[in-house]
């Protein structure tokens, strides 16, 4: 099967296109004096700007861009309130008991902070709090996600554990052994939420300032200057709030991380009829494979799924086919509609998987909680990071807070992601022939 791909305009995404009524932000002119400087208008600095203008704190947020232009408005808009490779006890013992469990706590209650924000301040971004499902491929894959559920059952959260016959019931998809569901999960429109979360941010007496890039980032006597092509601000805390698309204003920050290149797609919207088989309760859901196969609905009814490639030439038309035709595959979509926008995006993904706080000087931090958790996990930092900004000691936050620390061999491992894609793909061939 082949299928015509369509960019969206500029490189940016779905919701970038179908969201049209953009309100243009003004570009700092001048300086300005601010407790609080963030640079970034993804997830994770507007929350912060949100929540810490609500403690009366004045604030700035400065977006080289647009708001969601970067890793924020290209995803698939999957809200997932857990952690992607490890879990609560394993957390419990990679970090001690007492930060542990307040990382497992700050996570926990990640999607329901989302949809209460939405709730709250009236976003219109086709929020769906129906559930995440994380169907497993293999008998190996049901044993762990049968520990996962268990883990997060046994502190309180309103998980299920799924046998063959309820995936298939809730998914559409045969083929899987089990599974399990976090019901405080769901689905969103990424770019209608963080322009939602930029309404209520202004709302609350937070100033965001778009096509305003930051160039360099001095201490001063009291606080930090940050210099843009056309002003200033002045600033007592700082927050870098760019994950993988920082640029070289820090370069520390750029060996601290895998860059991890993401595709995304969207078919043309299926027939109505078609939903009582697939995702009747309009839950997201991505599997256990190496090689992850995502999948869900929007409001328009467009099929959206996603995945990685190896590195080569071509990339851009290339793996937006495959995904399109693996979606066709796993659904049992012979009719599948062609496909209808494709995009790409960069996620930083940490070595241990968990979202960290780098300090990088008094008053100066960088905030990472992505590792395909972006949208809960990035909205709950912001909330702590509020708390920082209002005076709290980083270090007593819940998430782990130290210095940069270089990937050694980074320059040479930096693709390692990427390149291992075969290889993944291959041992997930091998676990369906065990």
């Amino acid at each position: 099967m082949n299928a015509p791909v369509r960019q969206g305009a500029n490189g940016t995404s779905l919701w970038h296109a179908i969201n049209r009524d953009h309100r243009e932000r003004p570009t700092l002119q001048g300086r300005l004096d601010v407790d609080l400087a963030i640079v970034g208008g993804g997830f994770s600095g507007l929350s912060t700007a949100l929540h810490a203008a609500e403690k009366g704190i004045s604030v700035a947020v400065l977006e080289a861009e647009i708001i969601a232009w970067g890793a924020t408005g290209r995803n698939a808009g999957f809200v997932v309130p857990n952690f992607a490779k490890m879990d609560p006890d394993s957390i419990l013992a990679h970090l001690g008991s007492e930060r542990g469990q307040r990382l497992v706590d700050f996570a926990a209650g990640s999607a329901d902070l989302v949809f209460g924000l939405i709730r709250r301040h009236g976003i219109d971004c086709d929020a769906v709090q129906n559930g995440w499902i994380q169907p497993a491929h293999s008998p190996a894959a049901l044993e762990k996600v049968k520990s996962r559920a268990g883990q997060w059952a046994r502190r309180g959260r309103p998980v299920v554990t799924l046998d063959r016959r309820e995936v298939e019931a809730l998914t559409g998809v045969r083929g899987y052994v089990g599974g399990w569901m976090d019901r405080s999960g769901g689905v969103l429109n990424p770019v209608a939420y963080a322009r939602g979360l930029a309404d209520a941010a202004e709302k609350a007496g937070a100033r965001i300032f778009e096509r305003t890039r930051v160039t360099s980032v001095d201490r001063i006597a009291d606080g930090w200057a940050l210099k843009t092509p056309s002003g200033s601000v002045r600033a007592a805390r700082v927050l870098i709030a760019t994950n993988a698309y920082g640029g070289s204003l820090i370069p520390l920050l750029q060996r601290t991380y895998f860059p991890l290149k993401v595709f995304q797609i969207a078919t043309a919207p299926l027939p109505l009829e078609i939903r009582p088989r697939l995702l009747p309760g309009g839950q997201g859901v991505g599997d256990t494979r190496r090689n992850l196969f995502t999948f869900r609905f929007d409001a328009d009814n467009r099929l959206i799924s996603g995945g990685m490639h190896i590195l080569g030439a071509g990339a851009d038309m290339r793996v937006p086919q495959t995904i399109w035709r693996r979606l066709a595959s796993h659904l049992d979509l012979p009719d599948l509609p062609q496909l209808a926008y494709s995009w790409s995006g960069m996620a930083a993904v940490e070595p241990d998987f968990l979202p960290h706080l780098l300090d990088l000087g008094p008053g100066l931090i960088a905030g990472r909680a992505c590792n395909g958790r972006g949208i809960a996990m990035t909205t709950a930092m912001g909330k702590v990071l509020a708390d920082w900004a209002a005076g709290a000691e980083a270090r007593d936050l819940p998430l782990p807070f130290a210095p940069p620390a270089p990937i050694p061999f980074h320059t040479l491992l930096r693709h390692a992601p990427n390149m291992l894609h075969g290889w993944s793909i291959l041992r997930d061939r091998m676990d369906h022939a065990a």
